[in-house]
């Protein structure tokens, strides 16, 4: 056979060596592929989760909680006057001015940080600190003679017993302060504001994250009923009538309705979900994350795993010799090494394009043996990734647009997840659309500062509705 009747003979080999590998790429990540029988599913389940969530008999053994917030309507457009808002949630915290007049709103707000002795010292010593701060922003802006209401977004596991009134359940993110948990932190608050005395700040309102996003797009969207966080965690709230809510321990006056926070990250926690967990599903959980065995709805969507995932995924791939030749690099070998931001950043490259992909591969992880292929398996186990993250997160949603069943509903959405990474909001779009009960419809709106703005107009919605029982004598 001479050398000219080889070359078709070669080329024919090199693709079906092509093809073969595609294959057993293709079989491996096939598990992250969900179809449509499957995610109606998983919204059964959820549905039927929140409810045991709501019933008295089984919310205690429950793994969705479906807290009710104590928050039991939106911005009438109506809310008047200059409001603060906290936001605690970390080693910085903000102290925000919030002007409102009708449908305008402006905003100043000042940074101020949390020392790392008072992260951990005394109850004490961080409310004291947190109330001079307030002290010196409001003399700062020229208030500080004004009785302004104030709204508390407090970023730490708490159980809420009144729209002004939350127990810290458990301290995180580095605070180990003495005396807070199992205290209520508004009247921790309130008392360190009277030793000062020289300033009249009174908390109406302590709300999580998922409350604010929803209720800053209320704000400007009377349709907004549901909020949506997707950044590092998830979680998700939305309006419920109180008839449905057995767990209710408010009065039963009007408006008959509250907002859930449902804690829907824990969904799964019960084994309901496994039979769509994957083995990285689980070595995530139980290698990677400090709490195995929890949230593990969240960790099949949220930006603190979905890196985490993928990289479990290309490693197999460069093990099975099917990735970058079989060489792995150090950087990818790292448990948490491959960012979510990551993701977003190589799904932001057009069709056959991998400029960003080669940025990552080589600047970041340390991989210089990579082919074009290579690039394209690490964008399609990429896609994969965050595909069934969205997909999860569409079956959330479509559940709580049946749930509220109006005709047309706002979803507001925050998180660093939503926002950055360039796909994200189209696939839910779409698979919403296609999940949700006939004849709903939807939009979903980006949340802007929901933990200042949302703090603040909750506080808002809470003095017009005291106002308003009191001119009719009902308090």
């Amino acid at each position: 056979m001479t050398s000219g009747m080889m070359a078709p003979l070669d080329r024919f080999r090199s693709w079906v060596k092509r093809r073969v590998k595609q294959w057993k790429v293709e079989r491996i990540v096939e598990e992250l592929k969900l179809s449509d029988v499957q995610l109606r599913k998983v919204m059964q389940l959820l549905d039927d989760e929140m409810n045991k969530g709501l019933c008295k008999g089984t919310n205690p053994n429950a793994a969705i909680k479906m807290f009710p917030t104590y928050v039991r309507s939106i911005p009438d457009g109506t809310e008047e006057g200059n409001y603060l808002a906290l936001d605690l949630g970390g080693t910085n915290f903000r102290v925000l001015l919030i002007r409102l007049n009708g449908s305008e709103v402006s905003m100043r707000s000042k940074i101020f940080l949390v020392p790392n002795f008072i992260m951990t010292g005394t109850a004490e010593e961080l409310f004291d600190h947190i109330a001079e701060c307030i002290s010196k922003f409001m003399h700062e802006e020229g208030i500080a003679d004004q009785k302004l209401p104030l709204g508390f977004t407090f970023s730490f596991p708490c159980k809420q017993e009144g729209l002004a009134r939350a127990r810290l359940s458990q301290w995180t993110k580095g605070f180990k302060v003495s005396g807070v948990e199992g205290e209520d932190i508004v009247r921790l608050l309130h008392e360190a504001i009277e030793r000062r005395d020289d300033i009249d700040v009174e908390c109406v309102a302590v709300i999580n994250d998922t409350v604010g996003a929803q209720i800053s797009c209320a704000h400007e969207d009377r349709n907004c009923q549901i909020g949506l966080i997707l950044g590092t965690g998830s979680n998700a709230c939305y309006m419920e009538q109180l008839d449905k809510v057995e767990t209710w321990d408010g009065d039963e006056r009007a408006p008959r309705q509250v907002i859930i926070n449902t804690e829907w990250g824990a969904f799964g926690d019960n084994g309901v979900l496994d039979f769509i967990r994957t083995q990285y599903d689980q070595e995530l959980d139980a290698k990677f994350s400090v709490n195995p065995g929890k949230q593990l709805y969240e960790k099949m969507m949220s930006g603190m795993y979905l890196g985490e995932l993928a990289r479990l995924y290309l490693e197999r791939l460069v093990n099975e010799g099917l990735l970058f030749e079989g060489q792995s690099s150090d950087l990818l070998s790292t448990p948490g090494r491959f960012y979510t931001k990551y993701i977003s950043e190589i799904e932001s490259d057009k069709r056959d394009d991998f400029k960003n992909t080669k940025s990552v591969l080589e600047y970041d992880l340390g991989i210089e043996n990579y082919s074009n292929a290579d690039c394209h398996y690490v964008q399609y186990v990429c896609s994969l990734v965050s595909s069934r993250a969205a997909h999860l997160a569409s079956c959330g949603c479509a559940v709580l647009l049946n749930r509220v069943a109006r005709p047309s509903v706002t979803i507001a959405v925050d998180g660093s997840l939503y926002r950055f990474h360039p796909k994200f909001g189209d696939i839910m779009e779409q698979k919403v659309s296609q999940l949700v009960n006939k004849g709903l419809k939807f939009k979903i709106m980006l949340s802007h500062d929901g933990s200042g703005k949302g703090a603040a107009l909750v506080a808002a919605v809470a003095c017009r509705i005291r106002d308003e029982q009191k001119r009719n004598g009902l308090i």
